[in-house]
C-alpha cells in the first residue's frame, strides 16, 4: 500500500512538473502586459492626473497674500497754506496688508480644464495600451519560431532513434554477409549529421528563448514546451486599440476648443484688503492706523484681435489630421487582414496535400525498408527515401505552425 502511495505521489509530481514547463501564447501576452516597464505608466498617469485636477480645483479657493513694504519718497503732497490739525506728510511710509481674492465667476474655465485634463489622461493611457498591444506581434515572431524548432527537433530525434535501430539491424546483416559494411557507415554518418542539426537547433532555441524572456520579463527554462495555439474562430468582431486612441485624440481636441472658447468670458472676483500702516487710507492723518477695503472686480477681454478664432481653426485642422490618420490606419489594416486571410486559405490547402504526400512517402519507405533488408537497394537509397519522408513531415509541421501564426496575426490585426 505504501509503495502505491509513493508511485502516485511521484506521478503527481511528474504531472505538476510537466504542467509548469509548458508555455502558451496567451501566457506570453499576459506576462508582457503585466511586466513590461511601460505597463506601469497607466497607474502613474492616473495619479498624475489626480494631482493636476486637484491643483485646478484649488483655483476656486480664496487666494490669501501677506504683503509688507517700507518706502521713502522724494516728495509728498503739500498744501499752499497751513490748516489747523493737519501736519505735513512724512516722506517715509510703512504698510502691511492682508489681501484676499475670491473667484466668483470665470465662465466655467476651471471645469473645462478639468474635463480636458481627464481627456488627456485617457488619451495617454490608451497610448500605453497601444504600445503593449504592439508587443504581441514581436512575441508571435519568437513564439512561432520556437514552435518550428521544437517540432523539427522532435522529428530529428525520431529519425535518429529509427536510424539507430537500423544500424543495429545492418550490423547483424553485415555479420552474416547479407549487406555491405558501407551500409552501416552511411547510416552512422547520417546520425552524426542529425546531431549537428540538433546542435544548431539548440543554440537557435536559446537565442529565441532569451528574446522571449526579455519581452515577458520572465526567465523561460530551456526545457519549456511551447504549445501550438488552437483557434476555433477568427471571424469574431473586434477593434484595434489604435482606433480608440484616434477617437480619444479627437475628443481631447474638442475639449481643448471648449477651453479656448471660455477663456474670453468675463471673470468676476471679490477682493478684500486689511492693513496697518502710516499713512493709512486717510492721507491727511500722518500716523499709524488700521484700514480695510472690500469690493468686486470684473474683467472681460472683449477684443483679442481674432486670436481665439485662429486657435479654434488650428484645432479644427488638427482634428482633420487625426481623422486622416485614422482613415489611413483603417485602410492599411483592411489590406493586412485580406493578405492574412489569403495566407490562411493557402496554408489550409497546403496541409491537405501535405497529408497525402506523407501517406505516399510512408508506403515508399515501407517498401524501401524491405528492399534494403533483402539487399535489393543500398543503405544510401533507403536513406534518401527516409529523408524524403521526414522532410515531408517537417513541411507539414511548418505549415501547421505557419497556419497558426497567420490566424494569430489575423486576430491581432483585427483587434481580438
Amino acid at each position: 500500500m505504501k509503495s502505491k502511495l509513493v508511485l502516485i505521489l511521484l506521478f503527481l509530481l511528474a504531472v505538476s512538473s510537466q504542467a509548469q514547463n509548458t508555455l502558451t501564447l496567451d501566457d506570453c501576452y499576459a506576462l508582457a502586459t503585466k511586466n513590461y516597464p511601460i505597463s506601469k505608466q497607466g497607474v502613474l498617469l492616473q495619479q498624475k492626473a489626480s494631482y493636476e485636477i486637484e491643483a485646478l480645483s484649488k483655483g476656486k479657493l480664496p487666494k490669501i497674500d501677506l504683503n509688507a513694504q517700507a518706502t521713502y519718497q522724494s516728495d509728498v503732497i503739500g498744501f499752499p497754506a497751513a490748516f489747523p490739525g493737519v501736519s505735513p506728510l512724512n516722506k517715509d511710509q510703512y504698510r502691511a496688508t492682508l489681501d484676499v481674492n475670491q473667484l466668483i465667476y470665470n465662465g466655467g474655465t476651471i471645469a473645462a480644464n478639468t474635463t480636458l485634463k481627464g481627456a488627456q489622461t485617457k488619451t495617454q493611457q490608451q497610448q500605453v495600451t497601444v504600445s503593449l498591444y504592439q508587443l504581441k506581434s514581436r512575441i508571435n515572431q519568437y513564439y512561432f519560431s520556437l514552435l518550428v524548432l521544437q517540432q523539427k527537433s522532435a522529428l530529428l530525434l525520431s529519425k535518429n532513434e529509427l536510424l539507430e535501430l537500423k544500424v543495429k539491424e545492418v550490423k547483424a546483416a553485415v555479420k552474416f554477409g547479407a549487406v555491405l559494411p558501407a551500409s552501416e557507415q552511411v547510416l552512422e554518418a547520417e546520425i552524426i549529421k542529425i546531431n549537428q542539426q540538433l546542435t544548431e537547433i539548440k543554440f537557435e532555441k536559446i537565442k529565441l528563448l532569451n528574446n522571449l524572456s526579455e519581452l515577458t520579463f520572465t526567465k523561460i527554462d530551456f526545457e519549456t514546451i511551447v504549445v501550438l495555439p488552437d483557434f476555433n474562430s477568427i471571424n469574431a468582431s473586434g477593434m484595434r486599440p489604435e482606433i480608440a486612441l484616434y477617437d480619444l485624440q479627437n475628443q481631447q481636441l474638442e475639449f481643448s476648443k471648449n477651453v479656448i472658447s471660455k477663456s474670453n468670458l468675463p471673470k468676476i472676483n471679490a477682493f478684500g484688503q486689511a492693513g496697518y500702516g502710516n499713512s493709512g487710507l486717510n492721507m491727511l492723518d500722518n500716523s499709524f492706523q488700521t484700514f480695510y477695503v472690500v469690493g468686486l472686480k470684473a474683467n472681460w477681454n472683449v477684443f483679442d484681435w481674432g486670436k481665439t478664432k485662429t486657435d479654434l481653426k488650428a484645432l479644427d485642422v488638427s482634428k482633420e489630421l487625426v481623422t486622416s490618420e485614422k482613415e489611413t490606419f483603417e485602410l492599411n489594416n483592411k489590406m493586412q487582414l485580406e493578405e492574412l486571410d489569403y495566407e490562411i486559405k493557402k496554408m489550409e490547402q497546403l496541409l491537405l496535400s501535405d497529408g497525402e504526400i506523407i501517406k505516399i512517402r510512408e508506403k515508399i519507405i515501407k517498401s524501401s525498408d524491405a528492399q534494403m533488408k533483402n539487399g535489393v537497394i543500398t543503405a544510401s537509397e533507403y536513406l534518401t527515401e527516409l529523408t524524403n519522408l521526414f522532410e515531408a513531415k517537417n513541411i507539414l509541421n511548418v505549415h501547421e505552425v505557419q497556419l497558426a501564426a497567420a490566424k494569430s496575426n489575423y486576430q491581432i490585426t483585427k483587434g481580438l
